[in-house]
């Protein structure tokens, strides 16, 4: 297989596919995104978008499913191109991965990924240089362009003259995309936008903190100026004045942009259109029940994307309606299939004349002459119900996924007996340096969100909440038999090479475990059951801990960032899902979708201060 890759002022995919050993990962993909469009990538965990961007980078040397310690293409720095249309050539990797297809691209595309490109030891002035050097060498061949332009010598050669003027109208084209003559003062304006300017020039990039060196990762992209951005997730770590500055910046970008993310308000606000990887997000595993039926692995495969031309809020609205669409034919046929069943069931029965009595003469008379064509008919429906029986069968459009609904909250606590009363109530809570908090109480119902910018106290609040974080001053009183449970943004299993299976059930117990298998919730896939938890992305054992709630609910839901690393639709089934959660829910969140459609109470934290106490929806 060989992908072929040629320039253009635009990024456009043809026939785009990507394999390795174990499965495919997308077949025959194909969109264009124009100078001046924003394509917002989505799809499920796993459906390849982080894939896309890097062969999308570096066509030549993709690597769709590299080892997680292989050192990532640097983010922000131009990747390889072909001059003018290359030969095709095959991409491998170290798991014998191979794609094939068209890529056509700017030569200057730039990537930001989620692993970061710096080397410890590098010095943040010295990247800020490298940038810049990008910039100053286009900057340099516009100079000289003009120079060769205005050599007398070149006046009287009508074809030099022509080859000068050619390259000058090319170098100024350059320059002007790469904004050669602002350079300075945009690196200025990107670090103090996303909120890293105040770092020395001369301290390492090791010295940094991970969100302070992923946003610096987005100020040395966008200081290079491509001409064209591949983005994975650049929302991560920014707060929101960052993550607004960086959407003015993209609206304005001339060139194209492909972007991956999970943050909801970012693509609401930035994405001209969509590009779903992923056919089964409502109702496409009923297109593969269409051709056939197969696996969700195969279906997810088979399909070359869904672009959607228009915004994410519209996106949900269709994507609603999709929906309930499948489900009203699901239904449909579910009703059809039970007739045809019960037709043919009883198609012994129909091939008889009789009644129950003695055959008169009259009615042997009647069967002498018609009796076979009865039959024949009778038969011939009987064949056409089979046949409908057995094509609806085989075709029919699979069962819609069940929404995400927590499980009752087990018996045998005592801490519910109570119609009123506090679960928890902390008093004078103190973490020196981190936490300073006067009164906060959690009621059987409570659904309380706690915001903040990062460092505010929010995860320590938590914790402390919790019972995890040891306190310096105040109090936590618990109701007795109270069961608290925090999902933490980084989850870790102990035993890494369990099983997803065999951890559900050591912690749910077995019972539990039969009442609610891990199957029947839709949050781990069938193949990955059975892998060893280690091996599983972050995402995926965020779901396996999201699991494990679902199935046996504390009294007291804590989520640290619940949003984080989950997909887009089971980030709003996730939403939907604790608005009816049976017992009280604290989450703590910078998702701005998740904040504006927030209908419960509200606490802000500042430097480990509540700001003007609990506040009720509005």
């Amino acid at each position: 297989m060989a992908v072929h890759v040629s320039n253009s002022t635009y990024l456009r995919a043809d026939g785009l596919s990507a394999a390795y050993p174990e499965r495919r990962v997308f077949s025959d993909l194909g969109f264009t995104v124009s100078p001046g469009e924003r394509l917002g990538l989505i799809g499920e965990n796993g459906v390849g978008k982080s894939t896309l961007l890097r062969l999308l980078a570096t066509p030549a040397h993709a690597a769709p499913y590299a080892s997680p310690h292989a050192a990532p293409h640097a983010a922000g720095r131009p990747a390889p191109h072909a001059a003018g249309d290359s030969p095709a050539h095959p991409v491998a990797t170290d798991s014998a991965a191979l794609v094939q297809g068209r890529i056509s691209r700017p030569p200057r595309t730039g990537l930001l990924a989620q692993e970061l490109p710096f080397a410890p030891d590098e010095l943040i002035g010295a990247v800020l240089e490298d940038a810049l050097g990008e910039v100053r060498a286009i900057e340099r061949e516009l100079d000289d362009a003009a120079t060769a332009l205005a050599d007398p010598a070149a006046t009287g050669d009508e074809g030099r003259a022509a080859a000068s003027a050619a390259r000058y109208a090319a170098a100024l084209d350059a320059a002007e995309r790469a904004d050669v003559w602002s350079a300075g003062s945009r690196r200025d304006e990107l670090l103090a936008g996303l909120g890293v300017a105040g770092l020395g020039r001369d301290r390492r990039i090791d010295e940094m903190s991970g969100g302070q060196r992923s946003r610096f990762a987005l100020v040395a992209l966008l200081l290079r100026a491509p001409d064209a951005l591949l983005l994975d997730e650049p929302t991560n770590h920014l707060d929101d004045d960052a993550a607004a500055f960086l959407e003015a910046r993209l609206r304005a970008w001339r060139g194209p942009v492909l972007f991956a993310s999970h943050d909801r308000e970012f693509l609401d606000r930035v994405a001209t259109g969509l590009l779903d990887l992923d056919p089964g997000r409502q109702g496409a595993l009923a297109v593969a029940g269409e051709r056939g039926g197969g696996s969700r692995d195969d279906a997810l495969a088979a399909s070359g994307g869904t672009v959607f031309g228009a915004g994410f809020s519209e996106f949900l609205a269709v994507k609603a309606e999709e929906r309930a669409r499948w489900q009203r034919r699901y239904e449909a046929e579910q009703q059809e299939l039970a007739k045809l069943r019960a037709d043919v069931s009883g198609g012994g029965a129909a091939r008889s004349v009789a009644h129950g009595r003695a055959a008169t003469d009259n009615d042997k008379f009647i069967r002498h002459f018609k009796g076979e064509s009865v039959d024949r008919t009778v038969a011939r429906r009987l064949r056409n119900t089979e046949q409908r029986l057995a094509t609806l069968e085989r075709e029919q459009v699979p069962r819609p996924p069940k929404p995400l609904v927590f499980a009752g909250i087990p018996s045998g606590s005592q801490a519910f007996d109570e119609e009123s009363g506090l679960l928890l109530d902390a008093a004078g809570v103190a973490v020196a340096g981190r936490l300073d908090l006067g009164s906060l109480r959690v009621a059987p119902l409570t659904r309380l969100l706690v915001t903040g910018a990062n460092g505010a106290g929010k995860s320590t609040l938590l914790n402390v909440l919790a019972g995890s974080q040891r306190v310096d001053g105040g109090s936590v009183l618990r109701r007795k038999g109270l069961r608290v449970q925090l999902l933490e943004q980084d989850v870790r299993f102990a035993d890494a090479d369990a099983s997803p299976r065999r951890i559900y059930e050591r912690v749910v117990g077995a019972r539990r475990a039969d009442q609610v298998p891990l199957s029947g919730l839709g949050l781990i896939a069938p193949r990955d059951a059975d892998r060893p938890v280690g091996a599983l992305s972050v995402g995926q054992q965020r779901r396996l801990a999201l699991a494990l709630v679902i199935a046996r609910p504390p009294h007291v839901f804590l989520l640290d960032e619940p949003t984080n690393h989950l997909s887009l639709a089971l980030a709003t089934d996730l939403e939907d899902a604790l608005g009816t959660y049976p017992g009280a829910v604290v989450i703590a969140s910078h998702d701005r979708w998740l904040r504006r459609r927030w209908a419960g109470e509200t606490l802000e934290l500042a430097a480990g201060r509540a700001v003007g106490g609990v506040r009720s929806a509005a």
